[in-house]
């Protein structure tokens, strides 16, 4: 091999070096916060990045609701949390986020066995085509008209126990996302359409309403000692497509294991949002690699943000 093909080989693997070890690692949460006397929520918890959220808020000394679909699933994670995190201050409660009815059970429940409320984690999400129990599509429905609801119902809580804070898990997908509200009130749904370009681009929609739920609740905040921020966590392996064919799955696997974050890697922008000192002023805002980012107009809409918002009451029944 020729001098000039041997460098060129040294700079890809350079290259890819850099990019494994500092923009797929990304930086990691710098707080150093105990949690003692607190109490969070994580939905998804059961499994990737809302997992490991819940075991490094348990070491902190939170008081940690483990929010899942899956009793087996959420009782294995519950054991789990426990053990990695050596606390016993760990539970497991029923939430469905597709069925309004579980959401509201999950609340009645929760405000009624626990005192406290100190930072919600809206984690949970689903990268599929369906629809739910209420007849919303299946990502509309999970990924935000569940949190949504979650949060109005547990807002109360949230305000007397404050400071406190809402982190609402978004993606970076959201920025090929679009609001389509005539698709919404006809159908109630972000899109229709079930080929992979289809499914894609209804996920990224979905992250988009988790920004704009989150602009506007910030406004609607104002004047209390809750904060509320949104963020992009980073391509996780564990689970990319995960809801896809296994065959997609196993393709992907060479690329995701060494170009895509870990979970502890992943959780560090949800874990610095939800403890961070010092963020209030930045009330709103968007994250990704424990840093605050600009979002394209379409994510700051302030009349878009308030018709979504007035919609969703719509849809769940708080209006």
């Amino acid at each position: 091999m020729s001098a000039c093909c041997l460098l060129v080989v040294a700079a890809v693997i350079g290259a890819a070096y850099i990019f494994r070890h500092i923009v797929v690692k990304g930086k990691r949460c710098t707080s150093n916060a105990k949690l003692h006397g607190k109490t969070v929520i994580v939905t998804g918890s059961n499994t990737g990045i809302g997992k490991t959220t819940a075991i490094d808020l348990a070491k902190r000394g939170a008081r940690v609701i483990l929010a899942c679909r899956s009793r087996q699933r959420g009782e294995a994670a519950l054991e789990e949390v426990k053990r990695e995190s050596k606390s016993n201050q760990v539970v497991f409660m029923p939430l469905d986020l597709g069925s309004l009815k579980s959401v509201r059970s999950f609340a009645e429940n929760f405000l009624k066995s626990e005192p406290r409320l100190d930072i919600l984690i809206n984690n949970a999400g689903v990268y599929m085509h369906g629809r739910t129990e209420d007849g919303l599509g299946l990502m509309f429905g999970v990924n935000h008209i569940g949190h949504f609801l979650l949060t109005n119902l547990l807002l109360q809580r949230l305000k007397e126990c404050g400071p406190s804070r809402v982190v609402n898990v978004s993606s970076l997908g959201h920025n090929f996302g679009k609001v389509d509200f005539d698709c919404l009130n006809t159908h109630k749904a972000l899109g229709l359409g079930t080929s992979f370009r289809e499914v894609f681009q209804t996920y990224c929609d979905s992250k988009l309403c988790n920004v704009l739920f989150t602009h506007e609740l910030a406004k609607r905040l104002r004047g209390t000692k809750v904060t509320c921020y949104s963020l992009h966590p980073g391509a996780i392996n564990t689970e990319l497509a995960r809801n896809t064919s296994s065959l997609l799955q196993l393709c992907l696997k060479p690329l995701t294991s060494y170009f895509f974050k870990n979970t502890v890697q992943g959780s560090q922008t949800t874990l610095h949002c939800a403890l961070q000192e010092g963020l209030e002023p930045l009330n709103g805002r968007y994250f990704s690699n424990c840093t605050v980012r600009e979002v394209y107009d379409k994510a700051k809409d302030d009349a878009a943000a308030k018709k979504l918002w007035e919609l969703s009451e719509r849809l769940c029944g708080l209006a």
